[in-house]
């Protein structure tokens, strides 16, 4: 199905068509984690929405090349390493594992490069030259740093102004920066930490360059159609990476920029360290499934907060079973019934609403509505005796399509003829008026999924 689409570009703020740069394929890239340590529940909630978006985009007929970075060079990875006792190398190798150890839960779309800063060094380099040579970076004192001042529209994204009444303070305040929105491109240095010999000399870069340079190299082209991230990323970083663009090459990075709300602690309280409310992905995906946690975030739109709570997932969770159960007894019908299985007769309707609401500004949550009206359905179903295969079979179809547009995840209930013959003998069992049997192998079946 083609249909258009619109999102939300933080730059217009508000809702514009997404008119892909090459028709047909859709550049994305979101910023991934820095890897010192182990990722909190807030950190992943970009990484589903955008895997929801993939899905979208693809579901109306397009190509995705998605990029998702990781940040393997930075001042936290240094202190951490040293704390630790281990090479840079080593930590940001264990905790990308770790990260990737909590994506494997929630079935995500395989996206088409995960560049690490650490591999393009060279790149950066061959960018901040760039930027001296076109006026919009200086040397200063040890570093090299990016003139805001020359580029006329910044705060684009974000919409902070500049404090006019700063102009004749700067220097005073800073004798390195020209301006104290300037920040570093490369940073030299004589600590303990990686380091790179570079034309600016040995050093390393600056996080902000970082993302614009992998960018421009995963790509191979000045402008992609969208960039994401979570809401904090907004200002500096998002901002200062669509500052050095314009210096590097006159483009604004990308067309649409998203943003995705923050998770917060109950009653809206920030997640912090030092107040001791920080949920770790790992921690809580050791005793959840990745569909409940993506129910969780779908029920809030993206671009709003969302508040964590232990009765939250939890409520999530049994959703999540009461969808997988409806599905499995809805298999495990066909089966027993000896019933061909065709996944292309699904509610088209159905199906296209939900992508409907997904194709404006993702609308997750009414998208959801659409799959528990389709549950309670197929539930309906299940209890009619007079139900054909035919109706079981479209009903399983249907859920199955809205499952993969919304990624949640259901192994496929395999029945085994011990099933069946415990099937038969419940029939079997009922036709007799046998009750108390029937109820027990009722039981029994139930266990199953199978009724």
């Amino acid at each position: 199905m083609k249909t258009s689409i619109r999102l939300f570009d933080s730059a217009r703020n508000d809702r514009v068509d997404l008119t892909p740069i090459e028709p047909g394929t859709v550049t994305l890239y979101y910023c991934g984690p820095t890897v010192y340590n182990y990722v909190h529940l807030g950190n992943v909630r970009p990484v589903i929405v955008f895997d929801v978006l993939i899905r979208a985009l693809q579901a109306s007929g397009l190509k995705v090349k998605a990029v998702s970075n990781y940040t393997d060079i930075d001042d936290k990875i240094i202190a951490e390493a040293q704390r630790e006792g281990r090479s840079e190398q080593e930590l940001s190798a264990y905790y990308i594992k770790a990260y990737e150890d909590c994506l494997a839960p929630l079935h995500l779309v395989p996206l088409y490069a995960h560049p690490k800063a650490s591999e393009t060094i060279g790149a950066m380099e061959d960018f901040i030259a760039k930027l001296l040579d076109n006026g919009f970076a200086y040397r200063a004192g040890n570093d090299v740093f990016f003139a805001v001042d020359e580029v006329s529209d910044y705060g684009a994204i974000s919409h902070v102004k500049p404090d006019e009444n700063q102009a004749g303070k700067r220097i005073a305040i800073n004798e390195v920066k020209h301006d104290l929105r300037d920040f570093a491109l490369w940073k030299l240095t004589d600590d303990e930490g990686i380091k790179f010999d570079s034309p600016f000399g040995r050093g390393r870069p600056g996080w902000h360059t970082e993302c614009v340079t992998m960018i421009k190299t995963v790509f191979h082209q000045p402008v992609i159609d969208i960039h994401g991230g979570g809401f904090d990323l907004k200002f500096p970083h998002h901002e200062n990476e669509r500052a050095q663009s314009i210096g590097y090459d006159g483009t604004p990075l990308a067309n649409i920029w998203m943003h995705v709300g923050f998770l917060t602690a109950a009653k809206g309280e920030k997640m912090s360290k030092s107040l001791g409310n920080v949920v770790l992905a790992k921690d809580l995906l050791a005793k959840h499934s990745g569909n409940a946690l993506r129910l969780f975030f779908y029920s809030t739109h993206y671009r709003s907060p969302i508040a964590y709570s232990d009765e939250a997932i939890e409520q999530a969770e049994e959703t999540a079973t009461r969808y997988i159960g409806a599905l499995h007894r809805l298999q495990a019908r066909i089966q027993l019934l000896d019933a061909p299985y065709d996944s292309e007769t699904y509610d088209q309707d159905a199906f296209n609403e939900a992508l409907g609401y997904l194709c404006d500004d993702l609308n997750i949550a009414n998208a959801v509505t659409v799959l528990e009206r389709e549950v309670r359905k197929a539930l309906t179903l299940l209890r009619n005796p007079r139900v054909t295969s035919d109706q079981l079979v479209a009903s399983a179809a249907t859920l199955t399509k809205l499952f993969d547009l919304l990624g949640i995840y259901c192994e496929p209930l395999m029945v085994t003829a011990e099933d069946r013959q415990l099937y038969a003998d419940y029939q079997a069992a009922r036709a007799k008026k046998d009750f108390a049997a029937s109820d027990q192998l009722r039981q029994a079946l139930m266990e199953k999924g199978i009724l």
